[in-house]
């Protein structure tokens, strides 16, 4: 990547990792529900995940999607069912007591794994890896570039998000006003699956 391009990269990143979206949703909501610490794992899970989307987006996989569109018809069918599930696990997300096993934020791996059905993190990596290769480098190491770039700032932009959460649910003392704040958040997941196909 030649120096030129960093600057805007960097900003593209920023930009692009901090507007509301499905994992910001979803790490508002977690560190609302339960708190910061909880929510680290999810936090390393988009920080790791949508990196390693970038890698393979940068080798070719965008390219084999746009050779055969039915798999990417597939994977936004899929990530969008994925998301309503997600929206109705918000939704009805209530605070954790205790002595319950019940609600439990996302783990590492689940979070991970969702980069790979976000809608908004293809269309962003797609995006940057178009927008942002050199011709000067390798597919492989435009791919890593831009990569390591999302990475430094994947965990600082979703841990504002976390954080807001987190202030937020220590605001809502009961479980009512939880409870809306959650279907709220519940509402705006399932509403970006119908922005997906408008």
């Amino acid at each position: 990547m030649t120096p030129e391009l960093l600057g805007p990269l960097l900003t593209f990143c920023v930009s692009t990792s901090i507007t509301p979206g499905p994992n910001v949703v979803m790490v508002t909501a977690s560190g609302a529900t339960f708190g910061f610490r909880r929510t680290l794992p999810h936090l390393l899970g988009i920080t790791l995940g949508f990196p390693v989307l970038v890698v393979a987006i940068g080798l070719g996989l965008g390219a084999a999607f746009q050779a055969m569109p039915i798999l990417h018809d597939g994977l936004k069918i899929v990530g969008s069912a994925y998301l309503l599930y997600l929206a109705w696990r918000i939704a009805t997300a209530e605070r954790p007591s205790e002595g319950r096993a019940g609600g439990r934020p996302l783990t590492f791996l689940q979070a991970a794994a969702f980069q790979w059905v976000n809608p908004k993190a293809w269309v962003i990596a797609v995006g940057a890896v178009s927008a942002f290769s050199s011709l000067e480098l390798s597919p492989l190491a435009n791919a890593l570039m831009i990569a390591l770039v999302f990475g430094a700032v994947a965990f600082p932009c979703s841990a504002v998000w976390a954080g807001f959460g987190t202030a937020i649910g220590g605001l809502l003392k009961s479980d009512r006003t939880l409870r809306a704040f959650n279907l709220c958040l519940g509402a705006l997941t399932a509403l970006s699956v119908v922005l997906i196909f408008v």
